[in-house]
Parts: C-alpha cells; structure tokens; sequence
C-alpha cells in the first residue's frame, strides 16, 4: 500500500519548520529518519498529513557536554548516539539500547528525537529517558519549554507535544560516581521489537526501572523501585508483575509477558551485583 501524503516541505531552519506546522492547522507532521513514521503512513494509520522535512537541520544533531547533563541533538542518529564518547561515558544505557534497536538500516536512518516523539511502547529509547530521568526541550510558535520525561507520555503513540511544536533535544544527567545502567529484553528473532524489556538505574538515591512492551506507554515502575531501595529483590518481582498491564497479541500473551518482566527484573539486579562483585 502506498502512503497518502498531503504535501511535502523541506525546512530550511528550525523556525522555518515550525512555521510550516502553525500554517497546517494540524495536518503536518514532522519528517526526521522516517523510520517510524513512513511505515505508518504506508499502512495508512496517517494520511493527508503535510509532510515538514527537517532532516537537514544541523542544529539539531550532535552531543554536547553540559556539565552536570549531557545534551543531546533530536536529529543525532541511533548509529551516532551507540557510537558518541560522551554518550558512552555518562548514560550507557543509550548506547545499550543502539546494540538492541532493529537492523543497521534503521539504526543508520533512525533519530532519537524521532523514536521518543513517536513514542512506542516497545521501542528501547523511550524507556531508557524515563529511566535516566532525563528532560525534553522542544520549541513551538510560543518559544521554548521544557518537559520531564515523566510528563513527557501521555499513551500510545501520544505525547505532551502540541502539533506545531518540534523536540530539538534530550537533556540526560551525567551517571554518578558507582551508577549502574542495565538494558535486559527478550525478543523473538534478533531486530524484532521486544516481547518484554526493563530498563534498571541504580544511583545512590535509589533505582529507577521503567519497562518496555508492557504497556500503552513508558513509565516507571514505583512498586518494584521501593522493594529494590528496601533490598527485596523477590517483593521487587512480584509488584512489578502486579503493576504492569500488558498487551496479548499474536507474538506473546500478557501472562508470558508479565512472567517474563519478572524474570528480566530478576537477571537484571543479577547483572548490576555482579558488576558490582
């Protein structure tokens, strides 16, 4: 099937681009890798839609040291993100999450502002966000403003964004002396979303864990985070099978994805030990 396409337009700056979203009266969407979106446009989950290509932005790639954050372009690329030293060094669950997203094709296309805008609860970035606890800045006809990952997700596909506004970058705060980032998920066939993922922080002020594949939107998992603080990894397994609310479908049951949440907590805070050992 062959995508409806309601026009295209090729930004020339940021401004330009959001002037290009104000005057499509909410028919426009924004085109960055297209690795999420021309797909859904094929099977004509958005049609008619103005086309804004910012693509070409080159103020919007790139890492940069912030000094307590990190500060990450939306048009930074997944390859780039996996590859970056800065990235590597102070939120390694980001370059994790590159070895486990899809095939090269779309590591090399994809965007990390693409993925968390498109907002996926089966994709590895908009977990790993939460987790980090990390904020989002994005521009609109009004300026700029900011939005914490947790405000961030609203449900499926759905996000905090307003149509003619554009995220331009993640901000990611710089992993603490000792931290330890895990990124665990099980799939069915290697480049295959995840059946099930979790994403553990451990800091000194305590864990952050946020799931993948078990709901209608990335969000942490507080039940399971207080028995980990407290040091029961057992207590820690059952509330997050209690808390989550997964999807059946074709590729899993929500019995066989709740079992394997638990299983992914469990081996997990196995790794984080012995990484610690």
């Amino acid at each position: 099937m062959k995508a409806s396409v309601g026009g295209y337009a090729r930004a020339k700056d940021l401004r330009h681009a959001i002037e290009l979203l104000s005057s499509a009266d909410g028919m426009a969407r924004v085109l960055a890798g297209g690795q999420s979106l021309v797909p859904a446009m094929n099977m004509r989950l958005s049609t008619g839609d103005l086309l804004v290509d910012i693509s070409r932005l080159s103020e919007l790639c790139g890492v940069t040291d912030d000094g307590d954050t990190i500060c990450i372009g939306s048009l930074t690329r997944h390859v780039d993100v996996g590859r970056d030293p800065l990235i590597n060094q102070h939120a390694p669950l980001l370059a994790k999450a590159v070895e486990v997203i899809a095939h090269a094709a779309i590591r090399n296309r994809g965007t990390i502002g693409g993925a968390i805008a498109h907002a996926d609860p089966a994709a590895e970035f908009p977990a790993c966000i939460l987790a980090l606890g990390a904020v989002l800045h994005v521009e609109g006809p009004d300026g700029t403003r900011t939005i914490t990952a947790e405000d961030f997700f609203h449900g499926l596909f759905e996000t905090d964004l307003e149509p003619e506004e554009i995220l331009t970058a993640i901000s990611v705060p710089k992993a603490e002396q000792g931290e330890l980032q895990v990124l665990q998920e099980v799939t069915r066939r290697s480049g295959d979303y995840a059946l099930a993922g979790v994403c553990v922080v451990r800091r000194a002020g305590g864990h952050r864990v946020t799931m993948i594949s078990v709901g209608d939107q990335p969000a942490l998992a507080k039940a399971a985070m207080a028995k980990l603080d407290a040091g029961d990894i057992d207590g820690a397994v059952d509330a997050l099978r209690a808390e989550i609310d997964p999807p059946s479908d074709t590729n899993a049951s929500a019995s066989y994805r709740r079992h394997i949440a638990g299983v992914l907590l469990r081996s997990a805070m196995a790794e984080i030990s012995g990484d610690e050992a």
